[in-house]
């Protein structure tokens, strides 16, 4: 009943001619939150431990628990608007053979991949009918290899991505400087290494965008442009984004025309880079916005870039021009305690 309540009510907003904005954003403390983005008001809140990351899929929305033991896990939860959250199960992503503080999830809508950071593993679960997640499937153990010994001495997993043709799950292996690959058409198999990439790089987050492949490394704090065709990744160009090598890098996006990729950047000059997206995929820097204190995460929208600042308790809203793809500060913000991840739909 809830589902068809949320329907009628997202009909009328329509008829009315209002566009209806929901900011889903994640924290570091005992929830996340649905978010009117015209008001800025909570419209819901979800309860569970360190929601740090979500993946927003329709009315479903999959949140890992990040936690440094064996209650880290991966939650599911129903999303009715004003009705509020159903949490539709979990499981268990901190099990025995490592699966602490999953950072990051992803999903196919038929198999959802858990990237776990201090476990170093990457979780794979089968998805039920109704969006419901099964026991674990498979457990992929990362590697390591970097030179960075304070920081690459243990195997990390940090975001995990599915290929375009809908073959493949990419995932980034921090400590190995290495983007490792699944074959999943017929099942989940053959785990390999797709790319190699330089040596303290620290991959951190992935990105596809038509048959072109984004990885920006959290040590480096450069991206690396790849082609892709049929699973395999072909190298382009490195391009650094974080002046101040302050081994911080965080996340890249897309604006929907594919004209501009952003990176965030943290630890120190906070802020986020802007690049031009050539024809064939290559990268330049076009300028740089300062943000906040520690801009974890942050999405894009046609005129719009919301970031989450988590050490400032804001999320900040930046007017994009959509020529030269640069930034200004609103000034509008949305208080939050510690965010660190936002979507809008």
């Amino acid at each position: 009943m809830k589902k068809i309540v949320m329907a009628l009510s997202a009909l009328l907003a329509v008829a009315c001619g209002e566009q209806a904005e929901t900011l889903f954003v994640g924290t570091y403390t005992d929830g996340f939150y649905a978010i009117d983005y015209n008001s800025g008001k909570v419209i819901a809140k979800a309860e569970m431990p360190n929601p740090s990351f979500l993946s927003v899929q329709g009315d479903t929305i999959y949140a890992v628990s990040e936690m440094p033991d064996t209650t880290a896990s991966v939650w599911a939860w129903g999303y009715y608007g004003k009705d509020g959250f159903e949490l539709l199960g979990s499981q268990p992503t901190g099990l025995p053979e490592s699966g602490e503080d999953p950072c990051h999830v992803s999903t196919n809508g038929k198999l959802l991949a858990v990237s776990n950071y201090s476990g170093g593993t990457l979780a794979l679960y089968p998805l039920g009918a109704n969006g419901a997640i099964a026991p674990l499937d498979s457990l992929v153990v990362s590697n390591t290899g970097g030179p960075d010994q304070s920081r690459q001495d243990k195997p990390h997993v940090h975001c995990a991505v599915f290929t375009p043709d809908g073959k493949h799950l990419f995932f980034s292996e921090f400590s190995a400087d290495a983007i490792g690959a699944l074959d999943i058409e017929e099942g989940i198999k053959n785990y390999h290494t797709v790319a190699e990439l330089p040596a303290d790089f620290g991959p951190r987050h992935l990105l596809f965008d038509r048959q072109h492949f984004y990885v920006i490394g959290e040590l480096s704090g450069s991206i690396a442009v790849f082609d892709y065709e049929a699973g395999k990744l072909t190298p382009k160009q490195v391009v650094k984004a974080d002046e101040a090598d302050a081994r911080g890098a965080a996340d890249i996006h897309m604006s929907p025309d594919g004209k501009f990729l952003y990176a965030s950047l943290r630890l120190q000059n906070d802020g986020i880079a802007i690049f031009k997206v050539a024809e064939d995929g290559t990268l330049t820097k076009v300028g740089y916005q300062l943000t906040g204190p520690h801009p974890r995460n942050f999405c894009v929208t046609g005129k719009e870039v919301i970031v989450a600042c988590r050490d400032n308790n804001a999320i900040e809203i930046y007017s994009r021009d959509q020529q030269t793809g640069l930034l200004k500060d609103t000034g509008r913000r949305i208080h939050v305690e510690k965010p660190v991840f936002v979507d809008l739909k």
